[in-house]
C-alpha cells in the first residue's frame, strides 16, 4: 500500500507543548492563509499580535519579480474574548494573477515575520488535488502530529509527476469551547506547523463546527462581524465547484435556498461539485442531522459528487446512496473527522456502512482528494503515513450534469 514518508511529523507531546507562548509586542504570529472567495485571484492573509500596534501590513511579491507591493491590513482589531490579550489582522489580497506563486512577510510596527510564499488556484483546466479533515479539537499532541504531515504531504505533492495539493478544507470542530481565545490560541499555534519547511503556506478553507459557536471563528478566518451564515461556495479550479455549508445555523430556509440555486447553477458548469459541513446526514455513530431532510434531496437532484462530512470521530465511505437505497448513479458521503480527536467505533451494521460497498475504520486521519478530467482518486491516509482506503468515482455523464 502507498505510503507517504513524513519523517518530520512526529512531534514532541509534553504537557508543557500544550500551551502557546506569546511574545508580549507587535511580533507577528499565528499567520494563516484563508480561502473563501475567488482562490485564482485573491486570498486573506491573517495573523496575530499581542499587542494592538498601529501599522499592520504585507510585503508582497511574485516568486519571479523583485518588485514589491505592500498592502495594509484592512481589518484589525481586539479579540472578543477577554483573555489572553490578542489582536486580529487581516489583509484581503485581491488581483492576483492564477497559478502564481506569491512571496509574502508579514509586518507589525517593524518587526516582521519569516519570508513564506503560496500559490493561487488555477484558472487552467488541470489535475488538482485536496485534502478534507475535520475535528482538531482535542488530542492536542496528536494535532500537531497531523498538521506537519499535511506539511509533509504537500510537499511531496509538489515533485515531478504528482498532482499538486492546493489547498485544506477543514470540516469544523478546531477547538472545544468556541468562546474560549486560549483554545483558539492554541489552534492557531499548532496550525503554523502545516507550513511547510520551505516555506509554503497552506490556504484552509474553514466550515463552522458545533464546537466552534461565538464571534470567535468569525475574527479568526476573516468573516465579516457578527455573521451567522458562514456559507460560501469557490472554484477551485475551472471544472471542481467546492461549496461550504453551515450545520449550525438554520439548516432550512435561507441556507437551503443559497444550496438550491447554487447547485442548480454549478452542475451544468463543472465536473466536479462537491460540498464539505460538519454534523453528518448519513452518520456512521451519531443519529442523523436535519440536513438528511433538507440537503439530501437537493444533492440527490443535483448529483453532486461528494459530501464531505465530520463530527463522528472515524474513518466513512458510505456506498453511493439515493432515495435511501444503494445506488451506483448515488451520492457518496465521505468523513468523520480525524485530526486529532480520539476516534469512535463506525457502526457498521448501517446498511449505507456494509462492505463492500463503504468501508469505515478508527484512527487518525486525512483524507486525499486528486481530480482530474475522467475521476476524482479518494485516498484515506493515516497518521504515520499508511494508506487506509482508496477508491475512485468516476465522472459523471453529461445527462448526469444537467439541472433537473
Amino acid at each position: 500500500m502507498l505510503l507517504f514518508f513524513v519523517g518530520a511529523m512526529m512531534l514532541g507531546s509534553t504537557s508543557a507543548a500544550e500551551v502557546a507562548v506569546l511574545p508580549e509586542d507587535s511580533q507577528p504570529i499565528q499567520w494563516r492563509l484563508i480561502w473563501t472567495t475567488d482562490p485564482s485571484t485573491s486570498a486573506t492573509l491573517s495573523w496575530n499580535t499581542t499587542d494592538a500596534g498601529k501599522r499592520h501590513r504585507v510585503h508582497l511579491r511574485e516568486a519571479d519579480s523583485s518588485e514589491e507591493i505592500i498592502l495594509e491590513a484592512q481589518r484589525n482589531g481586539k479579540y472578543s474574548a477577554k483573555s489572553p490579550e490578542l489582536y486580529y489582522h487581516h489583509a484581503h489580497l485581491v488581483g492576483l494573477e492564477p497559478a502564481t506563486q506569491y512571496h509574502v512577510t508579514i509586518e507589525s510596527d517593524g518587526k516582521r515575520s519569516p519570508e513564506m510564499y503560496f500559490v493561487t488556484a488555477p484558472a487552467a483546466d488541470v489535475p488538482i488535488s485536496i485534502l478534507f479533515g475535520a475535528d482538531s479539537r482535542s488530542g492536542l499532541s496528536e494535532r500537531r502530529q497531523m498538521n506537519a504531515m499535511l506539511a509533509s504531504m504537500v510537499l511531496e505533492s509538489y515533485q515531478p509527476g504528482r498532482v499538486p495539493i492546493i489547498a485544506f478544507a477543514h470540516g469544523g470542530d478546531y477547538i472545544r469551547t468556541g468562546t474560549r481565545l486560549d483554545e483558539w490560541s492554541r489552534w492557531m499555534t499548532d496550525h503554523e506547523l502545516t507550513v511547510g519547511p520551505e516555506g509554503r503556506l497552506l490556504p484552509i478553507i474553514p466550515a463552522r463546527g458545533n464546537h466552534d459557536l461565538g464571534e470567535l471563528f468569525n475574527e479568526v478566518f476573516a468573516f465579516p462581524a457578527k455573521e451567522r451564515t458562514n456559507y460560501y461556495a469557490i472554484n477551485l479550479s475551472p471544472q471542481v465547484r467546492f461549496l461550504t455549508l453551515n450545520t449550525e445555523t438554520s439548516i432550512a430556509g435561507d441556507q437551503t435556498t443559497w444550496l438550491e440555486a447554487e447547485l442548480k447553477a454549478s452542475r451544468p458548469n463543472h465536473r466536479w461539485l462537491l460540498a464539505q459541513y460538519h454534523k453528518p446526514a448519513f452518520p456512521a455513530v451519531k443519529p442523523p442531522w436535519m440536513n438528511l431532510t433538507h440537503w439530501v434531496p437537493l444533492f440527490e437532484k443535483y448529483n453532486l459528487d461528494l459530501a464531505c462530512e465530520g463530527d463522528g470521530h472515524n474513518i466513512k465511505r458510505t456506498a453511493p446512496i439515493r432515495n435511501f437505497k444503494i445506488d451506483p448513479t448515488g451520492v457518496v458521503y465521505i468523513g468523520e473527522g480525524g485530526l486529532g480527536v480520539g476516534q469512535r467505533t463506525p457502526k457498521t451494521d448501517r446498511w449505507y456502512l456494509r462492505p463492500p460497498h463503504a468501508k469505515t475504520g478508527s484512527a487518525h486521519h486525512v483524507q486525499l482528494l486528486t481530480f482530474d478530467e475522467e475521476k476524482i482518486t479518494y485516498r484515506v491516509v493515516l497518521l504515520g503515513g499508511k494508506l487506509f482506503d482508496e477508491h475512485q468515482f468516476l465522472v459523471r455523464s453529461p445527462e448526469q450534469r444537467q439541472t433537473q
